[in-house]
């Protein structure tokens, strides 16, 4: 009956969003006697990704699922195989034992997810980038006792300390390890009831420290609105293929392979990203859809002799800031596709901004979502009307249950802190002024370096540009320019040239007084700048 209920009282916004989509074709209607089977997963699993899986799988059997470096699966093929290799792991795993992922974007990572999430497991997304020290840290602070993971992961895996079971993710195994691919082939699939509901585990993406792992408490009420906001304002469409660039770990990449299963669009999947073959997979497979960060579209940008594919029709950028030169560059060249959207692990989308928005006001990331509260508060908590700069603190969609390792976010009011400093403007759009702890104070200036950073990026001797705080005697704190030159370490930039540039359009505290040169920024694998890789960053001059 509590499902029902459920189902009861979100089907009057249900109606009215598939209203509003139906004129782009985003929403399919489901037959009257397809619709009681499609909740059998539900009740089974839970609002958890094998749900996801499993439904897909009865409304879409023969419609492509993913493409991958090994070809294409269907829903149907890949259901089959997620109920065999769920089977398989069933005695491999104690009830309370996690399952750990530790795979690139390929079916492996798909059939692992849905596989634990069949058996109640909670299954944890480790990040491919870790040391082999910080696997096995998180590894032990999260209870894995159970490790699918990439072949080419085996000596890090090794180095860990590990001492759980292990499966190769994306081969038939052999030697010491077994694959995925023969537990498949060698089981044969018996339903599964599980006695609790999955939860994914989603490791922050900080640039600092150890990530943490972050849970939710998941239901179709706190589920719906989410999904009702971006099917009104993301027009993609069921069946169109989707390229999701992010790794699927990240929770940008892992909320559109939700997307593209729950909606039936064949994923495009490549282990790395590679900007010219992101362009080639779009025309190839008529993709309408491109998820990608920031620095995926710069890197795009660059790609020489480029041509825009046809099919695209959106482009949804999101994990980290995606700053207005960037943003007007990319749809001046590709048109105006480009949805930016703003969350955070803790908290999922809060706010998707629209091309409209995005020309009408270059650095936005839009309005909240549907039944979202998002308010900017002061030191003291009080609301901040807009143009005033506070901390981003938001209620309602996705509830945040706390880290794994213990401790959580600041709660006020029961909002939950973000610790993004922000500010509305007039029209009730969303703008990020930069992380609470990344503002410093020069001279008694607060400077927020993301602000330095749009304007150098828009340098045309500046292929890309990071900006910092570093500590100063004098005034407390100073900006340090960290500049990749469009022209190479032989190029004709100048750091007083760095420095005119800025002097000559912010105000004079704005103007970074160190500037170093270099070959690259050092990024995460989700396109984050490592702030505190940068002092060590070689110098190219």
């Amino acid at each position: 009956m509590l499902l029902l209920d459920r189902v009861r009282s979100f089907a009057s916004v249900g109606a009215r969003a598939a209203r509003a989509v139906r004129d782009v074709g985003v929403l399919h209607p489901v037959r009257p006697d397809r619709a009681a089977r499609l909740l059998f997963p539900y009740v089974r699993f839970g609002p958890v990704p094998a749900a996801v899986g499993a439904m897909a799988a009865l409304r879409f059997p023969d419609r492509v699922a993913l493409y991958d470096d090994r070809g294409a699966l269907t829903h149907a093929e890949l259901d089959a195989r997620v109920s065999s290799l769920a089977t398989a792991l069933r005695d491999r795993v104690p009830e309370d034992g996690r399952i750990g992922v530790l795979c690139r974007n390929h079916r492996g990572f798909v059939q692992a997810v849905l596989a634990g999430s069949r058996l109640g497991n909670d299954v944890v997304l480790l990040n491919t980038d870790f040391s082999a020290a910080q696997l096995g840290e998180v590894a032990e602070r999260e209870g894995v006792a159970l490790l699918l993971h990439d072949e080419e992961f085996e000596d890090v895996v090794d180095g860990s300390g590990f001492a759980g079971e292990r499966i190769h993710a994306d081969s038939a195994g052999g030697g010491r390890r077994d694959g995925v691919d023969d537990l498949v082939e060698a089981t044969r699939a018996v339903p599964l009831k599980p006695e609790r509901t999955s939860n994914v585990v989603v490791m922050t993406s900080g640039t600092t420290g150890t990530p943490k792992g972050a849970r939710h408490d998941i239901s179709i009420g706190a589920l719906l609105p989410a999904a009702l906001s971006h099917l009104m304002r993301v027009p993609v469409r069921s069946g169109a293929p989707i390229v999701v660039a992010p790794p699927l770990f990240h929770v940008l990449g892992f909320a559109y392979l939700s997307v593209g299963l729950g909606m039936g669009m064949p994923l495009v999947l490549a282990r790395r990203f590679d900007p010219a073959a992101t362009l080639r997979a779009i025309d190839v497979y008529e993709a309408e859809t491109l998820v990608a960060v920031p620095v995926m579209l710069q890197r795009i940008l660059d790609v020489p002799d480029r041509a825009r594919p046809a099919s695209l029709r959106v482009v949804v950028c999101g994990g980290s800031a995606l700053h207005p030169h960037l943003s007007e560059a990319f749809m001046d060249a590709f048109g105006d596709v480009v949805h930016n959207v703003y969350g955070a692990t803790e908290t999922g989308w809060a706010t998707i901004a629209t091309p409209e928005d995005l020309r009408a006001a270059p650095g936005t990331v839009g309005r909240p979502s549907f039944r979202l509260t998002l308010k900017i508060l002061d030191e003291d908590g009080r609301e901040l009307p807009p143009g005033e700069v506070g901390e981003i603190h938001t209620g309602g969609g996705l509830r945040f249950a706390g880290y794994t390792g213990g401790g959580g976010k600041r709660m006020r009011d029961g909002l939950t802190g973000s610790g993004d400093l922000g500010h509305f403007d007039a029209e009730g759009r969303l703008f990020i002024d930069g992380r609470a702890d990344d503002m410093i104070v020069s001279g008694g200036e607060n400077v927020f370096p993301g602000e330095v950073e749009d304007l150098l990026g828009r340098h045309p001797g500046v292929a890309e540009v990071s900006v910092t705080g570093v500590d100063d005697e004098r005034f407390g704190q100073r900006l340090a320019a960290y500049v990749v030159p469009a022209d190479g370490p032989d190029g004709d930039l100048t750091e007083d040239a760095v420095k005119a540039y800025v002097k000559d359009r912010l105000a004079r505290y704005k103007v970074p007084r160190d500037v170093h040169f270099v070959d690259e920024l050092p990024r995460t694998s989700t396109g984050k700048v490592r702030a505190k890789a940068l002092g060590s960053a070689e110098t190219s001059r």
